[in-house]
């Protein structure tokens, strides 16, 4: 029996802003053309070479929950997901702040 186990980081933002679920699918559609990804409406997962990120849209708020295996990887996996979505929201003032989970 293997009893190795990875501590893997995590993190998480939440991000306010009036149409999460927009930016969840927009997110999630624009990856989706190289990496695996699966979402709905309210819920996205996006497998990166650099780790996982989960999104859930609530009614006024876009949560990221980002996890690496190492700080490095996790601090990489943080700014892609946060440019991508500030790009995506140009038309906002999105303020997303990343915090250990």
């Amino acid at each position: 029996m293997n009893t190795t186990t990875t501590h893997r980081v995590r993190s998480i933002a939440e991000v306010v802003t009036p149409v999460p679920a927009r930016y969840l699918a927009q997110l999630c559609k624009h990856f989706q053309h190289k990496l695996d990804v699966a979402f709905d409406s309210q819920s996205g997962h996006i497998v990166f070479p650099l780790g996982d990120c989960r999104l859930t849209a609530g009614d006024s708020t876009l949560t990221l929950s980002a996890e690496a295996d190492d700080q490095e990887k996790l601090a990489k996996l943080q700014d892609v997901v946060a440019r991508h979505l500030v790009r995506f929201a140009f038309r906002e003032e999105m303020q997303i702040d990343w915090r250990a989970a």
